[in-house]
């Protein structure tokens, strides 16, 4: 399966545009979403308006889209259920792949969606049970895993969640894929699983992932 990331879009539709052009020659199974649709939406705009927007183009794509929230996205959930898209504290298997999730991430600046380091606990959970024997695993979170590469800040502080990490060395998905912090673009590993932070899409930036029962790969492209 291969696997196209989207990730931190934070309104920025003009630029959406523009580099949704620049996928289309490019060869992928399911569109993976994980969170920061939207930030404070621009006059005259909410945020169930940007996302559908987003999702709208998505489609266009005709293929399978999974969504989560960021940390602020929290009125975005109804509509990813009522699209049937969603994949926050639930999972879903597609073509044999298990997929399961939780957004949401802590800031310093108190967003609308900032779930304790439980509650992370408590949807992975909750959607890992969803999956059921699925023999390849995919995580998707909005926070990524503490002490990587991929939750470096500027500074060089680590600011991701320990609980992610500590589902990740658990349960050893095949893949992990987060986003949020933007300057932690990459790929990084966690013993046997490969992770990923695509980064923020409206700078050009995508992941692809490929996977299958035998191997896994990630990588980081520029569209510019």
């Amino acid at each position: 399966m291969d696997i196209l990331i989207i990730s931190d879009i934070h309104n920025d539709i003009e630029n959406l545009m523009t580099y949704f052009d620049k996928l289309k020659g490019m060869e992928f199974d399911v569109i993976i979403c994980p969170g920061d649709f939207t930030d404070i939406p621009p006059k005259g705009f909410d945020a169930l308006d940007i996302a559908k927007i987003i999702v709208e183009q998505l489609k266009t794509f005709r293929k399978p889209i999974l969504a989560l929230p960021g940390n602020w996205d929290k009125d975005l959930l109804g509509y990813f259920e009522l699209e049937g898209i969603n994949l926050h504290a639930d999972g879903k298997v597609l073509k044999g792949v298990g997929f399961y999730g939780f957004g949401g991430a802590k800031t310093p600046f108190n967003t609308m969606f900032e779930p304790s380091e439980e509650e992370i606990a408590a949807g992975l959970a909750e959607g890992y049970k969803k999956i059921g024997g699925a023999k390849i695993k995919v995580q998707v979170t909005h926070s990524p895993p503490a002490r990587t590469k991929v939750d470096t800040v500027y500074t060089g502080a680590h600011v991701g969640s320990e609980v992610v990490r500590k589902f990740i060395e658990e349960k050893q998905p095949q893949l992990a894929i987060c986003a949020h912090i933007h300057e932690g673009r990459g790929v990084d590993e966690i013993e046997k699983t490969k992770i990923i932070n695509s980064g923020r899409f409206p700078e050009g930036y995508v992941g692809l992932a490929s996977i299958d029962d035998k191997k896994v790969t990630a990588k980081i492209v520029n569209l510019i």
